[in-house]
Order: structure tokens, then C-alpha cells, then sequence
């Protein structure tokens, strides 16, 4: 099991409290392209882009991607993991526990809110940036 679920705000508190902490965004990057990214600029670090779907099915360099981005086994760094509305990043925090990464955490509410009642990262007004089709 993951760490815990923690709403966008919390998210940010989290990322500013620990340096170390890492962001993965798990969304596409069609979604990605349409709608922003979160934007980490204010805490002098970049959200790491890792889809967990492709158009074919379960992105098979999920794990590889994180492990580039250098978060490695049993090295205890906070690992938040955000999608669309609080789905796909649970089981994002569910892999990434299960390969020895993390405490792993879950942004609830995800970048857009899964309902009209959550506003999300982006809805909450927490800093959000155009995707320019690099990595952030």
C-alpha cells in the first residue's frame, strides 16, 4: 500500500517542506498539451512528465522513466504522483511502492478535480505551466 492520499494543497506543503520530494505527473501528453502541467518553478525543481498509459496499454518504461528521473529503490525520497482526477495515480503510487520506491503518495483530487466540488492542483491555484513538449 501507498503512504497516503494527500489533496493538492497538502501536495504543495509536502514538495515545499522536502527538497528531495519528487512530482510525477502520470497523465498523457495529449493531456499534458491541452491542459498544462503543474509548474514546480517556485521550489527551483522540474515535475517529472511519465505517462502510466499509452495508446497501446500499461506504459512499459513506467518504472525505467522513474528510476532516470533518479528515484531508486529504498532511497526514501517523498514521491507524489498526480493524474487527470486521483485515479491513475493511485495506482502509480501502488507500483511505485510495490518496486521499493517512495513513502509514495497519491494527489487526490489530481490536476483538474475528479468532481465540481474538488478543484484540483490546477483549480486550487496552485502553480501551473504550458507544456512545450519537453520535459518539465
Amino acid at each position: 500500500m501507498y503512504e497516503a492520499d494527500l489533496t493538492p494543497a497538502e501536495a504543495w506543503e509536502l514538495l515545499e517542506n522536502h527538497e528531495e520530494a519528487v512530482l510525477v505527473d502520470v497523465r498523457t501528453p495529449q493531456e499534458w498539451a491541452e491542459v498544462g502541467i503543474p509548474d514546480l518553478g517556485p521550489l527551483h525543481r522540474r515535475v517529472v512528465l511519465d505517462p502510466l498509459l499509452t495508446a497501446a496499454g500499461p506504459n512499459p518504461d513506467f518504472l525505467t522513466a522513474l528510476a532516470d528521473a533518479g528515484l531508486t529503490p529504498g532511497d526514501s525520497r517523498p514521491v507524489l504522483f498526480v493524474c487527470k482526477a486521483g485515479g491513475r495515480s493511485v495506482a502509480a503510487a501502488r507500483l511505485a511502492t510495490q518496486a521499493g520506491l517512495g513513502p509514495a503518495y497519491n494527489v487526490v483530487e489530481g490536476y483538474e478535480g475528479a468532481t465540481a466540488s474538488e478543484a484540483g492542483w490546477a483549480g486550487t491555484g496552485l502553480p501551473v505551466a504550458r507544456w512545450d513538449g519537453e520535459q518539465a
